[in-house]
């Protein structure tokens, strides 16, 4: 009986040993990756990729990396502007719950820009540029620079007919 008792001792201490070590571990990784803060611009590299067109339809893609050290958080479609693009409106996709997309050390996440090109080209307006406002919050660090991204416009013209006149943002998605 006594080394019954000795060994379900044991079993026990080493599972709360284990359970300890759990807790321990994350504690840590919490603490590692904060989760309660936005991504500045200068925090991440930003680009502009173009897309597959198709049957009027244009797609680009707005690349996120996350420069070297650094971890952010992206939720939802971003609120983007144009520069240059009177008659344009920019509809953000919120027809899904959108997750919660954390980039660290070179990762990257990505939105989807889609709009149409079918109009005629007095119809059409082309941009100079492209202003993607991340919700950026100090960071730990204490960082609070300007959470404006501005690229230039690099891609088709965008209708700006009463017709067609829609960019549609989608949500931010890791990649």
């Amino acid at each position: 009986m006594t080394s019954t008792f000795r060994r379900a001792a044991t079993v026990t201490a080493l599972a709360g040993t284990a359970v300890a070590a759990v807790a321990l571990a994350g504690a840590g990784t919490a603490s590692a990756m904060p989760t309660d803060f936005r991504c500045t611009a200068s925090q991440v590299d930003t680009t502009i990729v173009a897309g597959d067109p198709g049957a009027g339809q244009r797609y680009a893609t707005v690349v996120f990396t996350a420069k070297p050290g650094e971890s952010c958080n992206f939720q939802g479609a971003l609120p983007v502007s144009f520069t240059g693009a009177d008659g344009v409106t920019v509809t953000p996709d919120t027809t899904s719950d959108a997750p919660l997309v954390t980039i660290a050390d070179g990762q990257q996440a990505t939105m989807l820009l889609h709009w149409t090109g079918i109009e005629a080209p007095e119809h059409q307006v082309q941009p100079t540029a492209i202003t993607i406002t991340a919700p950026a919050t100090t960071t730990p660090r204490g960082d609070t620079s300007d959470p404006r991204i501005t690229l230039p416009w690099n891609q088709s013209p965008l209708d700006a007919s009463a017709e067609a006149h829609d960019v549609t943002v989608g949500p931010v998605v890791a990649a």
